[in-house]
Order: structure tokens, then C-alpha cells, then sequence
């Protein structure tokens, strides 16, 4: 019999984590049986089996996979230069959010693996390694706004970046349950609360290079 190659493995992986997303973001994780996304990704429950063993295993993949384009995307703008002011760095992610979160954007899974992380601690290990790789991130930018001068010298980054992770989160829930605001809005909301490096705003430091204690 021929060897089954990797690329084939892989493409069939992501159809059953593809029928996997679609059904919960259609029914809820609760409400999908392992029998809905058999159904929706065209395979015998063996087929899916040999790759998932349960709904946990589905969440925890798509949760990974999220999380690896989220920082992803998160990195390119936290990287670039001139450094982006937070209006421009929470923009640019609220785009990528918003392209996600259409009626089967996965996106719309966010809410239901923070809610499953409360009560499943299989869901909850993936769940807070990939929430604190992201506020990682923050501390990341909130270090280059304190080279850059936004920040005074001494203030406690890791206290800013809890602050800043809130942005995005704050966006989801609204975007998707409230159905506002209006992203431009939003935009509007961060740049009067942190208007470092607007036109007309000059740093509140002068830019350091001091190091982050030990």
C-alpha cells in the first residue's frame, strides 16, 4: 500500500479543524457533537478520530492555530518601524479582526474558548498560554514606547501591558455581541486616551535605553 505523505495528512487535519470551527461557530461548542462536524467535514468518525480524539482536542488545535496568527500579525506591527502609535498598532489588528469575524469567522470562536477555559481545565491550559504570549507582546511594544519616550523611565511595564491587552478583547466582544462600534470610532477612543506620537504631540521622556531590571 502506498505511503500516505505528510502533505495529504496535513490537508486532511485542517478539513476536519475547518468542519470543526464551522460547527461551533454555527451552534455553540456545547451544542456541536462530534457527529456535526463528522457530518460537515465529509468523514467517517474513524477518519476523524485518527487525528481527534474529542471536541477538547478540536478547541485546543483551533486555539493554537489563532494564537500562532494573531502573533503573528501582532509581531509584524509591534516590529516595524517608525514605532506605531497604539491608535495605529490597535487599528491595524482590528482590521485582521474584523476580516475574521464574518458568520463563520473564527473569530467568533474567541468568547466560547474563554468562557469553556473557566470551567474545562484541558481548555484552559491553551487558552492561558496563548492569552499571556499576547500580553507578552504588549510588554514587548510597551518597552519600545518607553525607549521612544512615550513612557517615563521607570514606569512598570508589566502593569502597562495588562492595561494595553485589554484593547483588543474589548474590541471582539463589542464588534461581535453589541455589534459596535464603529471600528473608526473605536480608533478615535484610543488615540484620545494614548495619543503618544499623534501630529501636534511631542514625548512626555526623552528616550532612554535604560534596561529593564533583572
Amino acid at each position: 500500500m502506498p505511503r500516505v505523505s505528510d502533505e495529504h495528512l496535513e490537508r486532511r487535519r485542517q478539513q476536519i479543524l475547518d468542519a470543526a470551527r464551522i460547527c461551533f461557530v454555527r451552534k455553540g461548542f456545547h451544542q456541536t457533537s462530534m457527529q456535526d462536524v463528522f457530518t460537515e467535514s465529509g468523514l467517517s468518525a474513524g477518519a476523524v478520530y485518527r487525528y481527534f480524539k474529542s471536541k477538547d482536542e478540536l478547541v485546543i488545535a483551533l486555539a493554537s492555530t489563532a494564537a500562532g496568527d494573531i502573533r503573528a500579525q501582532m509581531t509584524a506591527v509591534i516590529d516595524s518601524d517608525p514605532l506605531p502609535t497604539p491608535a495605529e498598532l490597535v487599528g491595524q489588528m482590528t482590521d485582521w479582526i474584523s476580516a475574521q469575524s464574518g458568520p463563520e469567522g473564527r473569530i467568533r470562536l474567541a468568547p466560547q474558548a474563554w468562557s469553556l477555559a473557566l470551567i474545562d481545565e484541558d481548555a484552559a491550559a491553551p487558552v492561558r498560554q496563548t492569552l499571556a504570549g499576547i500580553r507578552g507582546m504588549w510588554r514587548a511594544y510597551a518597552e519600545r514606547m518607553r525607549t521612544a519616550g512615550w513612557l517615563p523611565p521607570d514606569a512598570d511595564l508589566d502593569a502597562v501591558a495588562a492595561a494595553l491587552f485589554g484593547l483588543l478583547p474589548g474590541f471582539v466582544l463589542q464588534h461581535l455581541i453589541l455589534g459596535d462600534p464603529v471600528r473608526e470610532e473605536y480608533l478615535r477612543g484610543v488615540e484620545t486616551l494614548f495619543p503618544y506620537g499623534t501630529p501636534g504631540t511631542r514625548p512626555r521622556h526623552e528616550p532612554t535605553t535604560v534596561a529593564d531590571p533583572a
